[in-house]
């Protein structure tokens, strides 16, 4: 989606990624945008599955963190959380509408469907 930009940076900060990897310069650049972060001191975990929080956040990270006075309706949406901003701003630009009408499923492992939706939808707003 970013059109495979070159890091500027071979400063890796995570013991679990490798030179070598398909997804190194792709971590190495997502860390220097600020769009991704690890899960605990220096892992990134790049076999782990996303939730629908993750993807969110990385999605709204990835559009410069925008401001958004959207009023969400998810009672699983904790005020506060990391995601909450990303999750307004998702409801407020129509890439997600949430699981039902009063759940977004922040814990919710993300499909791959769910995925290229998002993508979708935030290239077209």
């Amino acid at each position: 989606a970013a059109g495979r930009p070159e890091p500027q940076t071979d400063e890796n900060p995570f013991a679990d990624v490798k030179e070598g990897d398909y997804f190194y310069k792709a971590v190495l650049w997502g860390v220097e945008q600020g769009i991704i972060a690890g899960i605990a001191d220096n892992r990134f975990a790049p076999y782990s599955q996303c939730t629908r929080a993750q993807v969110i956040a990385f999605l709204w990270r990835s559009q410069g963190r925008p401001a958004s006075d959207a009023e969400i309706s998810f009672t699983d949406v904790r005020s506060g959380a990391y995601y909450t901003t990303a999750v307004a701003w998702a409801v407020e630009k129509g890439i997600t509408a949430g699981i039902s009408a009063t759940r977004f499923g922040p814990d919710v492992i993300c499909t791959r469907a769910q995925v290229v939706t998002f993508l979708y939808r935030a290239s077209t707003k």
